[in-house]
Parts: C-alpha cells; sequence; structure tokens
C-alpha cells in the first residue's frame, strides 16, 4: 500500500472515529434519531470527506440496517440500546466504525462489554496469514464468556476502494468455512455482535438504505431515462450504499426513480436485520490495515488512544 493511500485511509478513520464519539453526549430521551444523523454527516462533510453509507440508527433488537428520512421524528426512549454505525471515505477509501450507547440507564453493561471486548480480542490476533476463523472463535469465546450470544450470521468485512464488503468475511463465531487468509495491506472492519436473544437475524422491514449494482450488463442499458438516473446516481455514490434522503437533491421525484431502477435490476435494497428472538443487540466495530507483524487501527477516538 503506498503511502497516499494509507494517508487517506487513516485520515478517513480519524474523521469516522470523530464523528462517531461526537454522538455519546448527544444521545438522550427526546432526542430525534435524525438529528444525529444530520450531526454525523455534518462533521464528515466539514472534515471535506464523504459518508461511506449513511448512519445506521440500530435500536434494541434492530441489529443493523436503518436510517431515518428527513422527516422521521422517531426519538430515543430512556432504557434504549442504540448501535451508531458511521462510515466516511476519502477518495473511496472507507473507514467503518461503530458503538452501542445504553440511553440513559445501565442494565445491559454486560452486553455492550461484550461486543467491546470481543472487538479489541480480534484486533490483537489480526495479522498476515490468521485465518477470519480464528478470530471467529475468540470472539465467540469472548461474547459467551459474558452469558450472551455472538450473532453467527453477521460477519465484519474487507473493504477497498469504493467497495464496502469487498470479499473477506471475519465472522463472529468459530466457522470453516472462510477459508482465505488475512494478507498485509488488507483493509478489514472487524464488528462483533452480541445478543440476549437467539444469536441470529432475520430480514425484514424498509431500511431506507440502497446500492447500485453495476456491471458491464448495465453499460447495454437501452431506456433513456432510466440510464439517465442510474447514471446521476452512480456519479454520486459509486456502488457504495446511500440514503433515500440524498435522493432528493439529485432526482427530484424519488419514488418513482428508484421502482424504475428496481424493476431493471439496478439496485438493492438492504433490509432491517432484526434479532430472531427480539433479544436487545450490542455492536462495536472498529476498521484496521493489516501490517507486517500485526495491524494498524484507523479509527480509534481520542479516549481510546490515551
Amino acid at each position: 500500500m503506498n503511502e497516499e493511500i494509507r494517508e487517506h485511509y487513516m485520515n478517513a478513520g480519524a474523521i469516522a472515529a470523530e464523528a462517531r464519539d461526537a454522538t455519546i453526549e448527544k444521545v438522550k430521551p427526546g432526542v430525534r434519531y435524525i438529528d444525529i444523523v444530520h450531526l454525523v454527516e455534518h462533521i464528515i462533510h466539514e472534515k471535506g470527506a464523504r459518508p461511506a453509507f449513511p448512519v445506521n440508527i440500530s435500536v434494541n433488537s434492530i441489529a443493523a440496517h436503518f436510517t431515518p428520512l428527513d422527516d422521521d421524528n422517531q426519538v430515543f426512549q430512556e432504557g434504549d440500546l442504540v448501535k451508531i454505525d458511521v462510515g466516511v471515505h476519502v477518495e473511496g477509501y472507507i473507514a467503518d466504525t461503530a458503538l452501542t450507547l445504553e440511553v440513559d440507564t445501565d442494565n445491559n453493561s454486560s452486553l455492550i462489554q461484550a461486543s467491546a471486548e470481543a472487538l479489541n480480542e480480534a484486533i490483537q490476533l489480526v495479522k498476515p496469514g490468521v485465518s477470519p476463523s480464528t478470530i471467529g472463535k475468540k470472539v465467540e469465546k469472548t461474547i459467551t464468556k459474558y452469558s450472551m450470544k455472538p450473532i453467527d450470521n453477521l460477519t465484519g468485512h474487507s473493504m477497498r476502494r469504493y467497495n464496502l464488503h469487498a470479499g473477506l468475511s471475519i465472522p463472529n463465531v468459530a466457522a470453516g468455512r472462510f477459508q482465505r487468509k488475512i494478507h498485509e495491506d488488507d483493509v478489514i472492519a472487524i464488528e462483533p455482535f452480541a445478543t440476549n436473544g437467539g444469536g441470529r437475524v432475520f430480514s425484514r422491514g424498509n431500511s431506507n438504505i440502497y446500492r447500485l449494482i453495476h456491471s458491464t450488463i448495465n453499460r447495454g442499458m437501452r431506456e433513456a431515462r432510466t440510464k439517465l438516473v442510474f447514471n446521476k446516481l452512480y456519479k454520486e455514490f459509486k456502488t457504495l450504499p446511500f440514503a433515500y434522503r440524498w435522493c432528493t437533491p439529485i432526482l427530484g421525484t424519488v419514488d418513482t426513480a428508484l421502482q424504475r431502477l428496481q424493476y431493471h435490476g439496478l439496485i438493492t435494497h438492504y433490509p432491517q436485520l432484526i434479532e430472531v428472538h427480539k433479544g436487545l443487540v450490542s455492536q462495536k466495530e472498529h476498521t484496521v490495515i493489516v501490517t507486517k507483524e500485526g495491524c494498524d487501527v484507523t479509527t480509534l477516538g481520542k479516549a481510546e488512544r490515551g
């Protein structure tokens, strides 16, 4: 990895950490989800970067994949367990990070600590030649120590330029099917999810999050209107996930445009991921760059850096 690319990754990580940690004192009862999203996205843009995906606000049994619309008046309630997942890119080089906050109560500190400790343990294992299943085994062992369950059908992931999920998966359980070992210069998001529920998620409900599907087939689009819409969105987002609310300034009539893209198979929607037994879910995530001897964490906040 050349120094310029590495600098982009580190810069994206620093901005993501700052935006993530700005939410810690702001998530309070009565505060709207969308106000937290606007805060995070304002910081990202102010620092000269771009969101790599919409800020995810996932509450209680929702593990991932929800971002509010601009007119969404949902507010945090006392006792909510809130996952805030932030993505930032600088010239397409991505940082992905998340934390879990409990709103004005302290009833689920063990659940929050389970995912946090599992992440720390996982990071200590990262180096070239390590199997992802070895990391998953450590994550599982750490979470079960707290009498919680890891979510076995959610994984961390490698990232490349403008590619949030680049092929390598980092499981949260011991899993022999993850065969490719970690290489130097891999950029990996590690994200242990812990739950007091059943340990799996299912897909249901609208998230307001989409992603374009770009392939050689798409270049042969014959319908002019569809091609125009696709090209406008691709210019803005490439194949990174984007929010419904981001489309209004670009497309005007958003519903019709997105429906047309879905009809032609040019866009995918991310459904909400919900714990199967409606258990509470915690998440902690950092992005790392794999080095010769270990890894560098790009998304450490000030408190974590000491």
